[in-house]
């Protein structure tokens, strides 16, 4: 069936500005991480996406390695993109990654000015693009000079592959250091990646947070709900079908006395803001100004409303996160 987006879709979202750019992104983006490869149904893949845009959320985030297996995730997306975003291109926030392993040799992964540009050519390939809108250096490379990786970055935006550049997994230095080596070309470093979420706070503890508004950048938080432990899914036992089932990411080691106790407190929270465990969750990352946005997985259109409908909610009052701030322990579940 021929897709057409909702007429209202611009209308209740809320769209938050990247740092000192121009760029806007919605509070709630779609990440394509987990749920989009060859072991999972592409019709469903398609009604989420199509679900997502009709609600508004206009940045879909990829990788290279996405899937699995690594690329099928690209390749997923190339093929509802043809059929049912095409002529929404304009309207798209698309971004992907390059630096974890993708294939044979010495090329295949890292951030050298080989493998950054030939993983985006690739990218760009599997998904039936001209450009993405944000080209991200997926994890720092120990041994390239971070000004190399920068310098595939500035190529990227420079001949048109890219319109913005980006980073994920670097720390606080690294951060710096990258923006500098990027300022050489004139080209601004837009927007950092990292992991955050109430059981991993080390950005809050490692001070990228002001670095983040001293160096006008925005952030995109992945794994606000930290792998699903920050859900009511593990609060009554280990679903058969669950990542802690399937050792998929996190295993039932993860779900210890510890872990329950903390989260059934912040079940209890949540619900007395009438949400649930996972729109707090979502809450409290975008509580920060510098939290531009907050990556969600889908595997079903519910879980992805469910998710988004966390935007409703009022903002946490100083009461609340006083009250959250015990059962929010960073290291909680490892």
């Amino acid at each position: 069936m021929t897709y057409v987006a909702a007429t209202d879709r611009y209308e209740s979202i809320e769209y938050k500005r990247v740092g000192r750019s121009g760029l806007k992104l919605p509070a709630v983006s779609l990440g394509l991480w987990n749920n989009f490869g060859f072991d999972r149904p592409i019709e469903t893949q398609r009604a989420i996406l199509r679900r997502a845009f009709d609600l508004g959320v206009t940045h879909f985030d990829l990788a290279n390695n996405y899937g699995p297996p690594a690329g099928s995730a690209e390749t997923n997306f190339g093929r509802i993109f043809a059929d049912d975003f095409r002529q929404h291109r304009d309207e798209l926030i698309i971004s992907t990654k390059a630096g974890y392993g993708m294939w044979d040799g010495p090329y295949g992964e890292w951030g050298s000015r080989k493998s950054m540009l030939a993983s985006l050519d690739q990218s760009l390939e599997r998904m039936g693009l001209d450009y993405v809108d944000i080209f991200y250096s997926h994890r720092p490379d120990p041994e390239t000079p971070i000004e190399e990786t920068m310098g595939a970055l500035a190529t990227a935006v420079t001949s048109g592959r890219a319109l913005y550049a980006g980073i994920s997994n670097y720390d606080t230095e690294q951060t710096i250091a990258a923006h500098k080596a990027l300022a050489e070309h004139k080209i601004p470093l837009l927007i950092h990646q990292p992991r955050f979420n109430m059981f991993d706070r080390h950005i809050e503890t490692e001070g990228l947070l002001p670095v983040l508004d001293d160096l006008g950048m925005g952030s995109i938080v992945f794994s606000p709900l930290a792998q699903g432990m920050l859900t009511d899914r593990y609060l009554a036992g280990i679903p058969a079908d669950s990542r802690a089932a399937e050792g998929r990411w996190i295993t039932s080691e993860n779900i210890d006395e510890t872990y329950l106790e903390r989260a059934s407190a912040l079940n209890e929270i949540a619900a007395g803001r009438g949400q649930s465990l996972a729109q707090l969750a979502l809450s409290w990352v975008l509580r920060h100004p510098q939290v531009t946005s907050a990556l969600i997985g889908a595997s079903s259109v519910a879980q992805l409303e469910n998710n988004i409908s966390a935007l409703e909610s009022a903002p946490l009052s100083q009461e609340e996160i006083a009250a959250i701030e015990p059962f929010a322990v960073h290291g909680t579940g490892d």
